[in-house]
């Protein structure tokens, strides 16, 4: 049984670990550099494996340090928001809501959720992470983030969910482009056979792009995959190929033509998400209701 593994410890395990220095380590911690490394050797001992390789000067992580260092995180993170949640219960309505936002619209549709949630709970703040759906499901499995706006498709099966928008897909080209100056604002993806493609990095969405390819009986010519949109439009403005993106997830200029993907499986839906069986806090409750409230006047 691990005994010194406490939440002390693994504090100044993670300072440790960011530091790859002990003194500096230990100057940060406002300790004495003996009493820190003794820190570190205990656990050492106690997990039975090595956390870091000494150097004369400076520290390397082991992979088992790296993997300590990642549980470490999450768990102080848990930590620090159990005691946020303990200390606001008899004081009302009031906290902070960990939220991850997944790049495309969904700061956009959060940002209406925020305004009039605040204006009803003052005293609420709010804690956003951003990401791909993958990232940010792996968050929220680790307990890292309590709510999340992903885009559909995903693995659902652990997971409550409910729908809060949708948008087109669209191709950014560069205006020299060919595509660029045809009439209209949409292309078909007949057209997009053989160009070079810019797509998102996340498998369901180059899936959903080959199945759109086969239909035309090719396959696509995809020459970078990406999770952040903003290299992706750089890389259209420069000619490197044509980013297939959700349509809000980047800012159009004059370096940058967009067009819609014709289609009606074309779209990117974007999912409310919350873990299945897993308690959560009044405020985060009372924000979900909020949300659906909006969502279902939306749509009505």
């Amino acid at each position: 049984m691990v005994q010194n593994m406490d939440i002390k410890s693994l504090y100044y395990f993670v300072t440790v670990a960011e530091e790859l220095n002990i003194s500096k380590a230990a100057q940060k911690l406002n300790l004495s550099q003996p009493p820190l490394s003794y820190q570190i050797k205990s656990l050492e001992q106690e997990l039975d494996t090595v956390l870091f390789i000494r150097g004369k000067r400076s520290l390397k992580i082991t992979e088992a340090g790296e993997l300590l260092y990642r549980r470490a995180k999450e768990i102080l993170s848990l930590t620090s928001k159990a005691e946020e949640e303990i200390m606001s219960i008899g004081k009302g309505i009031k906290g902070t809501i960990s939220i991850g936002l997944v790049e495309g619209t969904a700061p956009n549709i959060a940002g209406e959720w925020f305004t009039g949630f605040y204006r009803m709970y003052p005293n609420v703040r709010f804690r956003i992470t951003d990401g791909n759906s993958d990232d940010l499901l792996e968050k929220l499995r680790s307990g890292l983030i309590s709510l999340a706006v992903i885009t559909h498709p995903c693995d659902q099966s652990f997971l409550n969910s409910f729908s809060v928008g949708s948008e087109p897909m669209v191709a950014i080209l560069n205006p020299s482009h060919r595509y660029a100056s045809l009439p209209g604002d949409s292309i078909r993806v007949d057209q997009l056979i053989g160009e070079p493609l810019i797509v998102p990095s996340r498998k369901a969405v180059i899936d959903r792009i080959y199945k759109w390819f086969r239909a035309e009986k090719s396959e696509p010519n995809i020459v970078c995959e990406m999770d952040n949109y903003l290299d992706a439009a750089a890389l259209a403005s420069r000619n490197m190929g044509i980013s297939i993106f959700p349509q809000t997830a980047y800012v159009l200029n004059s370096s940058l033509v967009s067009k819609k993907i014709e289609g009606p499986d074309k779209y990117i839906e974007y999912l409310f998400v919350w873990k299945k069986g897993h308690p959560l806090p009044l405020l985060e409750e009372r924000f979900i209701d909020f949300v659906k409230e909006q969502a279902s006047s939306e749509k009505n």
